[in-house]
């Protein structure tokens, strides 16, 4: 029998991801909006030879409830099994990603070095692109040289509400005020474009 990748759609105050899960491993959590969400669900069914199934799983309903919690301010870390469907280079990608704090960013310059290829700024924009895991991934905590905001799956409007409503002061206090306030150094540079100059042409983050 072919494997199964089980799917179901979860509703975010971003916009909508689709929750897939592949035995008891979450493999995919991506935005339906984002134009190359072909291109990643064909990889998953390359990689992992499954087919996909509207149906849910213990693994997506607890998928949806810690995104609840998380986009609610009531978790800022995940605890579920991740299935990396992707090439080497991609997984370690992916691995530095997991290893950004709640609350902070870093640019595509500083993943490069931390994989111990601080050339490979190019491949590493490309691999936060092919990201399968957003938000459990966080790749919208990747931004440019500048802090500038960068292109992300969801949309850069999507990846702003993310960066402001999860950094640590609008999660400590979750009112108006604070969410002025949480384009800090430590989250966005204060008036920070939405999209980069050199750095918008890099490819969407996940």
């Amino acid at each position: 029998m072919k494997n199964i990748i089980r799917t179901r759609i979860y509703e975010s105050p971003c916009g909508s991801l689709l929750l897939g899960s592949y035995g008891d491993m979450l493999c995919l959590c991506d935005w339906l909006a984002e134009k190359h969400h072909g291109s990643v669900r064909r990889r998953l069914e390359s990689l992992l030879r499954a087919g996909f199934v509207e149906e849910v799983s213990p693994v997506t309903e607890e998928a949806a409830r810690q995104l609840d919690e998380y986009f609610a301010g009531r978790r800022r870390a995940f605890d579920l099994p991740l299935l990396f469907a992707g090439t080497e280079f991609q997984k370690a990608v992916w691995g530095e990603l997991l290893k950004i704090p709640f609350g902070e960013t870093v640019s595509y310059g500083s993943i490069a070095q931390r994989i111990g290829m601080p050339k490979a700024v190019r491949a590493v924009a490309n691999a936060n692109g092919a990201n399968p895991l957003s938000v459990f991934v966080p790749c919208h905590r990747v931004v440019g040289s500048d802090r500038s905001l960068t292109g992300y799956g969801g949309g850069i409007e999507a990846k702003h509400r993310i960066s402001i409503s999860t950094s640590p002061c609008a999660v400590s206090l979750r009112r108006p005020s604070c969410l002025a306030a949480a384009l800090c150094a430590r989250c966005i540079r204060p008036g920070a474009r939405l999209t980069g100059t050199s750095s918008s042409t890099l490819p969407r983050t996940g």
